[in-house]
């Protein structure tokens, strides 16, 4: 089982503390399932508050290739258009 670990707060804004509580408990537990788990709350409600927070999963680091070149992988928030050739019109 997981170690507790102290989270320390800059302030007492609840939204902060819930994204923050998120982010730990993603990066933690490695999936959105254990993730849940870990926050004693469904899968479906993680989402809605990754859905709120803009959380991406797997959660993006921000490095010097990601910042610079777009991943060949959709995103589940990638939104793809067909491409429509006149052949298929």
């Amino acid at each position: 089982m997981f170690s507790l670990m102290p989270i320390l707060l800059e302030d007492l804004d609840l939204r902060k503390a819930e994204r923050l509580l998120c982010q730990q408990a993603l990066s933690r537990g490695g999936s959105i399932v254990k993730a849940a788990d870990l926050l004693g709350i469904t899968r479906h409600a993680l989402k809605r508050r990754m859905i709120k927070h803009q959380l991406e999963w797997p959660l993006v680091q921000p490095t010097a290739t990601t910042a610079t070149a777009p991943s060949p992988q959709a995103s589940p928030l990638t939104r793809i258009e067909p491409v429509v050739s006149p052949d298929n019109r």
